[in-house]
């Protein structure tokens, strides 16, 4: 059995829940109706609860929903396709929605995520993710509200995970050493 990796603290649990109080300030003042919000899965459920809690603290009253989409499956690179695992239950005609994903990185998932919603008559898409790496897009987008940019590595912790592991970590942190593990990365 290999050795755990070390996990490498990036953005910690007070920087993070602080970044966080301040997109809800931002997401407020952009004044969203009849607001719901549609969490990614599986990456983002602890930034989509402890935002939606915030969200609250800025004044909004926001309906919450699942979508489960992926691009990755059990690999740690995007397939480039993007498939539906779990859809929206609400209806979003005429709705703002507020997009909620961990990571921009190509772009793929979370322009499928907003095309299909304003396919389906909402009146405004918002976007947020935690964290973005402006040099990773294979497709035109930027989100609204963004809480950090990441540096080129492979994160792990506050839902993110690699093969089902550190998603309970409370902090963002990057896997040293990923060589050193290569169990975590053998694809099935």
């Amino acid at each position: 059995m290999a050795a755990s990796p070390r996990i490498r603290v990036l953005f910690d649990e007070k920087t993070i829940a602080n970044r966080i109080e301040d997109l809800a300030q931002d997401i407020a003042r952009a004044k969203p109706e009849n607001l719901l919000v549609v969490a990614i899965l599986k990456g983002s459920f602890m930034y989509a609860a402890d935002l939606i809690r915030a969200l609250h603290r800025a004044g909004l009253e926001p309906q919450v929903e699942f979508v489960h989409l992926s691009s990755y499956l059990d690999g740690t690179v995007s397939s480039g396709q993007v498939a539906i695992l779990r859809d929206v239950e609400s209806d979003v005609r005429d709705r703002d929605v507020l997009l909620v994903d961990d990571i921009l990185e190509s772009g793929r998932t979370i322009t499928f995520a907003k095309d299909l919603l304003m396919a389906r008559g909402a009146r405004r898409v918002l976007t947020t993710v935690l964290l973005e790496k402006p040099g990773k897009r294979a497709v035109s987008i930027e989100a609204e509200f963004v809480g950090f940019t990441c540096p080129d590595v492979f994160v792990v912790g506050y839902g993110m995970d690699v093969s089902h592991s550190y998603r309970q970590l409370p902090y963002v942190g990057v896997v040293d050493h990923l060589d050193s593990a290569p169990d975590l990365f053998d694809q099935p």
